[in-house]
């Protein structure tokens, strides 16, 4: 008898060792048959709360080393307070416009991180869909300041850079990086998806192009009122197509957005041996929040910058709006996009890079037109024809780029020249409605 009680005891002993393993406790841990009864009545809800209050103690600090700190880009962070001080210490809007810049690219690469992790916990249409929507937090968060300050070519010329940054650069590095890693093989994407936004990107192009057409033939019935209510009129439109478009792509036809077979396999085993999301649903959530009120802090102190420092640099206004400002923004979606095609996921790759495109020629800039419409701002559709007719003919390269179904390297290569040739013909146009638009402003 005495044998069977000591034998309970250590059976009894031993899962009570593994309890306290899981709960991570240093408490001690009764091994008589007594005082274990007593364990399930009284310590173990202390043990209990002591474990969910170390949870939560290091929870946050976990969170925000992961966010803030584990990354190699953070190191750009501290530039964002410099900016600041700068902006109120002296009056160099060069050097302020140079550390915003700095310090937004890690927040704009953090909310595509922040991104990812919350597209765990919502699937793949949905992920991709909010990694198009926050990858652009960072153009709608400046051009919405840029806007209220009158700053309306600025607004143009940078959503007009993002589309052509995420069209030409990201997607070209995207293909070559991708090529180049999966030299062996043949990479493939879903045809029909990215058709179905080359549509799109070409109804965009469609109501740009009116606008600048009627304005420039000056056959309108009243000249600069019906440029500005045919911008408001398309605008409307082009919301309702997008809107359509989220429908037809969510809910009608979500097989259409579907992984080609040979890649959803490829899917389902990586998940399998890919690492669980580093962020709960629940933080990442929260960084979203944080992160986005950083970026439009110091969009602010940007935007009040670039006047400035496009004197004090001796580079033109248009360069910096159409160039550089999209390749800070863009940090997000350039990092995913190589990412997904170096691992071989072009659909999620053409998702990033071409549905970003997409959201901002049929989204961002028509909610733009809506929101100087109520600001008493006279943001409009027409982008001028050297920046319309820019737009066109890389929608056209684009399109023929993927008509094909499939990428390579050279494809890439030829993408990325492309954005070179764009580049040096923003750096030496100069802007002919600049003065107007100040006189207006």
């Amino acid at each position: 008898m005495r044998l069977f009680i000591q034998m309970v005891s250590i059976e009894e002993k031993t899962e009570l060792e593994s309890d306290e393993t899981e709960l991570e406790s240093d408490e001690e841990i009764p091994f008589s048959i007594s005082q274990a009864t007593s364990f399930h009545i009284g310590p173990h809800t202390a043990l209990s709360t002591s474990w969910f209050l170390k949870k939560m103690r290091t929870a946050p600090l976990r969170s925000v080393y992961i966010v803030l700190i584990k990354a190699k880009i953070n190191m750009l962070l501290p530039f964002g307070p410099m900016a600041i001080l700068l902006h109120y210490l002296t009056g160099k809007h060069g050097w302020v416009f140079f550390f915003s810049l700095l310090g937004i690219t890690p927040l704009a690469e953090r909310l595509g991180f922040a991104t990812e992790q919350l597209a765990f916990y919502t699937g793949a249409t949905v992920g991709g869909l909010l990694n198009a929507t926050f990858g652009n937090a960072t153009e709608m968060i400046i051009s919405i300041y840029a806007l209220k300050h009158g700053m309306i070519r600025v607004v143009q010329q940078s959503l007009l850079g993002s589309i052509l940054s995420n069209m030409l650069l990201v997607l070209g590095c995207a293909f070559f990086a991708g090529g180049i890693k999966n030299h062996t093989k043949v990479q493939e994407f879903n045809k029909a998806a990215a058709l179905v936004n080359s549509g799109l990107l070409l109804m965009a192009v469609m109501g740009l192009t009116s606008p600048a057409v009627l304005h420039f033939t000056r056959t309108e019935v009243h000249f600069g009122k019906s440029e500005l209510a045919l911008s408001r009129f398309s605008g409307c439109v082009m919301l309702v197509a997008y809107a359509s478009y989220l429908f037809f792509q969510l809910k009608s036809q979500p097989n259409l957005y579907s992984p080609i077979d040979e890649e959803r396999e490829k899917i389902e085993e990586d998940s399998v041996e890919e690492d669980a999301p580093e962020l709960t649903q629940r933080e990442a959530i929260c960084w979203l929040a944080i992160l986005t009120l950083w970026v439009s802090m110091l969009s602010g102190y940007l935007v009040d910058a670039i006047e400035g420092a496009s004197d004090s640099l001796n580079m033109p206004v248009a360069f910096i709006s159409v160039i550089l400002l999209p390749i800070v923004g863009n940090a997000a979606e350039h990092a995913s996009a190589i990412m997904f095609a170096i691992k071989n996921k072009l659909d999620i790759t053409i998702g990033v890079a071409i549905g970003s495109s997409t959201q901002i020629a049929m989204f961002v800039i028509p909610f733009c037109v809506v929101v100087g419409w109520f600001m008493g701002q006279r943001m409009d559709l027409n982008f001028q024809l050297f920046e319309t007719a820019t737009l066109f003919i890389a929608v056209l390269v684009v399109a023929f780029m993927l008509q094909e179904g499939t990428s390579n390297y050279f494809k890439g290569l030829m993408l990325i020249l492309c954005y070179l040739i764009v580049a040096a013909s923003f750096f030496v146009h100069v802007d002919p409605s600049k003065d107007d638009d100040d006189d207006d402003g």
